[in-house]
């Protein structure tokens, strides 16, 4: 049996059965977590061993001028770092993944969306207002600890997001929202769960893994309904879904130069440093192995749609460096 689609485009019936957020009611951070994020009182007793955010995780802090300027600096950056990072957590969940699950929601996709997904989707929409609630309240309480100022700073990503839809089609442009969804989802779900593998202030920690427990199952949410649209594209719309994800990623793995040197700069790190950390942060060679290794989960995702099952997509993404020939 199958659904018909606007596009009069077949698909299993089984797949309406899918697109859930299993028992949201019961596990959803914003129906049941218990934490406050307020940052603990023994916060310095703890960043005797604890970080703000894991040191494995930014490359440049292991250049000599880091580590020779000692742990008080180590803990501004990375105190820097924590807040940027929330501050375009809030941005993100806003104005780039909300309007993502807009365009499902609210059904502007170019075919038929099942009632579940729709459901899933207002779902995922109340979390995502959530993480952006407990993002900026911890990074509005590390920013006071630290007196860190010019906040937000719109990141990079975000403006170069904001460009890519800008420049897209009318027609396409609902397309191209949910494309930013599913790279930036299945993303942030292999990121959060690197971030809480190491040792971090109780609070930071308690956030981290509560946004995880959602985004793991948003990732899944998002994948699902990526496989479901691509069994349903023409030819048309896969070629343009091939090229603007292969955009997206690229996106999401360059470095904020601007804001990494403020940042270092504001730490006391001498401008001839700063420029070398910057510059080798910021090549194209850095960029693409960053993408390889931090677009696992997305490209996983693609292959279990089919994606690459098309000898066009291989090679597309082949010479971009994020798969093997």
């Amino acid at each position: 049996m199958t659904v018909l689609t606007p596009d009069s485009a077949e698909v299993p019936v089984s797949w309406a059965l899918k697109f859930t957020l299993g028992e949201w009611d019961s596990r959803a951070s914003v129906r049941t977590s218990t934490h406050n994020y307020q940052l603990p009182d023994d916060v310095q007793q703890q960043l005797e061993s604890r970080y703000w955010f894991p040191p494995g995780f930014l490359p440049y802090l292991a250049h000599p001028a880091i580590q020779a300027a000692g742990r008080e600096v180590l803990h501004r950056l990375t105190a820097n770092h924590l807040v940027y990072f929330l501050d375009y957590t809030t941005l993100l969940e806003h104005r780039i993944v909300n309007r993502a699950v807009e365009v499902i929601a609210h059904r502007e996709l170019p075919v038929y969306v099942p009632l579940a997904m729709k459901h899933a989707a207002l779902q995922l929409y109340t979390d995502e207002g959530y993480h952006a609630l407990f993002s900026n309240r911890l990074a509005e309480q590390v920013a006071t600890l630290y007196k860190i100022g010019g906040r937000p700073a719109i990141p990079k990503r975000i403006t170069r997001m904001n460009a890519l839809i800008a420049r897209t089609p009318e027609k396409q442009r609902s397309l191209a929202w949910f494309l930013l969804g599913f790279v930036s989802e299945t993303i942030i779900a292999r990121e959060l769960l690197d971030v809480c593998r190491d040792s971090l202030v109780s609070s930071v920690n308690d956030m981290l893994r509560d946004h995880l427990a959602d985004e793991a199952r948003h990732s899944r949410y998002f994948a699902e309904v990526f496989h479901y649209l691509w069994l349903s594209m023409n030819i048309r719309q896969r070629t343009f879904v091939s090229k603007t994800l292969l955009e997206i990623i690229g996106i999401f793995f360059e470095a904020d130069e601007r804001w990494l040197q403020q940042s270092l700069r504001g730490a006391g790190i001498a401008d001839s440093d700063v420029k070398n950390i910057v510059g080798s942060m910021a090549t194209a060679q850095a960029s693409r192995a960053r993408a390889k290794s931090g677009s696992i989960a997305t490209l996983d995702a693609l292959h279990k749609a089919g994606f690459f099952a098309s000898p066009y997509n291989q090679t597309l993404f082949t010479k971009a460096g994020l798969i093997d020939g």
